[in-house]
């Protein structure tokens, strides 16, 4: 399983020669002006909310690659409208996709579209790949909910949000490692903005502290599991 960070929350994980992307923020990032996302790969595109920092580049990758969209049900309803192939999901539930089990968890933070309207509840997303388990939190706070995840799933990975102000924050991120039950967490949804801008060796040290390795990829880096 190879994870690439595209800036944000955005991500690219490569499964057994299947592309997954998940939310597409890259075109008006102008961290991530290197990126084209022209060249971009995608089976599935897993969308965690509908607030434009996630879905800005959804359609546009979308409608050139033929990636079938993996959201709630009114995120997967809106890209059907526009003529995107969608597979709905909800809290609680999963599927068997040809990447691996899918299952949509929760996360607490808003969802709406950028004209205003509803964009159902936010979510997760765990995968259970043939060899790889990873937690995609999306954006969200720390919740009691996460320890149901390892009740359930030995994860190799989480991948968390660490800005704070609009998501988990450092030390929130270092208790929710605690309840996934996972020491490995790769770091999105920071330094993006002005409100979510952190110190990124004093986030390691913290980590570190704790036993645990916060990995704070370049934009464009990978890693492989």
């Amino acid at each position: 399983m190879k994870i690439t960070f595209y800036g944000h929350a955005s991500l690219g994980i490569e499964v057994n020669d299947i592309h997954i992307l998940v939310d597409p923020y890259i075109s008006e990032n102008p961290k991530a002006s290197h990126i084209n996302i022209e060249v971009l790969k995608a089976d599935y595109i897993l969308v965690t909310h509908a607030h434009q920092d996630h879905i800005l580049d959804v359609e546009a990758i979308a409608k050139r690659t033929g990636a079938i969209v993996i959201s709630n049900f009114e995120i997967v309803g809106y890209f059907e409208k526009l003529g995107i192939e969608g597979h709905p999901m909800n809290h609680g539930g999963s599927w068997d996709f040809e990447f691996g089990t899918l299952k949509y968890v929760n996360a607490i933070h808003s969802s709406s579209f950028p004209d205003g309207s509803y964009g159902g509840q936010p979510g997760g997303f765990v995968i259970e790949g043939e060899h790889k388990n990873i937690y995609i939190a999306g954006d969200t706070a720390l919740s009691y909910d996460m320890k149901l995840i390892p009740l359930q799933t030995k994860l190799d990975l989480a991948i968390l949000p660490i800005g704070d102000n609009f998501t988990m924050g450092i030390h929130d991120a270092i208790l929710a490692s605690d309840f996934i039950e996972c020491d490995k967490i790769l770091g999105c949804h920071y330094d993006t903005f002005g409100y979510i801008e952190i110190d990124h060796e004093e986030a390691k040290r913290k980590f570190f502290e704790k036993e645990k390795d916060l990995m704070l990829l370049g934009i464009g880096d990978f890693i492989e599991l």
